[in-house]
């Protein structure tokens, strides 16, 4: 059994992984099908979701910076809905400060920030200070442009550095260990050569003394792989995300929770023998 401490209760699952259900409340995010509101959310719930990753700002490369109004009318009626009817654990992919200030007094419960606290640093004393966990993810540039450099020497080593140090500042400010998630980052200005190291190689950042995310589903590291359009990659992600989990992801952040629970059965059950 795994677990995930949060600031008033603790999370476990008898799976080899968490599993997130992505819900975004915006206009543009690169697949169409994780859109939506309440309906999707009690959906990915009803499949048997972890928790849910709440996003109102789309980071998909070539994207547009939304505002923090813009954010929190999109996001904070949301939360209010979800917390009608459940209190499963809500992560919050913001890179803003007053987002996610207004998100947890609405009800949230995690930072996803893309930035690794690097855009908002007050973010960091404020999760410090209500023990709310924190994942921390490495990207290059800002979405807009982050697939125009694309060039490692050694991507492993550079991502892995990087996320160390944001490491080392989230402990200066009082984060606890055991509340820091490490995201590589899949697809945020890397190509598919090192996409698929990271995959390969999730277990070991940070020495492995960190918990890691992989957000993998429907990337464009899928399509390269298999030849199919976003619509079209659900099985091709199912094999990345079981990839993934064997080689020591904590949790995988998905589209597609009902499948996604049931390869992770199917490796419990593997496991097992």
């Amino acid at each position: 059994m795994i677990e995930l401490e949060l600031a008033t209760k603790k999370i476990t699952t008898d799976l080899p992984a968490f599993v997130m259900g992505i819900v975004n409340a915006t206009p543009d995010s690169f697949f169409s099908g994780s859109r939506g509101g309440i309906e999707r959310a009690l959906q990915l719930i009803e499949e048997g979701a972890d928790l849910l990753d709440l996003g109102a700002e789309s980071t998909r490369p070539g994207s547009e910076y939304v505002s923090e109004e813009e954010e929190i009318r999109r996001l904070i009626p949301l939360i209010k809905e979800i917390r009608k009817s459940s209190s499963i654990p809500l992560s919050i992919d913001t890179r803003k400060a007053a987002v996610f200030k207004a998100a947890v007094e609405a009800g949230a419960d995690i930072l996803n920030d893309i930035s690794a606290l690097e855009d908002a640093p007050e973010l960091a004393d404020f999760c410090a200070k209500k023990k709310l966990p924190v994942i921390l993810m490495h990207k290059r540039g800002n979405p807009g442009t982050m697939q125009k450099n694309t060039e490692y020497t050694d991507c492993f080593s550079e991502v892995n550095d990087y996320l160390i140090n944001r490491v080392d500042f989230a402990l200066s400010k009082g984060i606890e260990a055991d509340k820091i998630i490490l995201d590589p980052g899949i697809g945020f200005g890397k190509n598919a050569h090192d996409n698929f190291q990271l995959i390969r190689r999730c277990g070991e950042l940070a020495g492995g003394k960190y918990k890691v995310l992989m957000a993998l589903s429907r990337k464009t590291c899928i399509g390269e792989a298999t030849g199919r359009p976003v619509e079209e990659r659900l099985y091709g992600t199912l094999a990345a995300d079981l990839f993934a989990v064997q080689k020591g992801a904590f949790m995988v952040r998905v589209h597609d929770v009902k499948e996604t629970v049931d390869t992770l059965k199917v490796l419990k059950a593997y496991n097992n023998q």
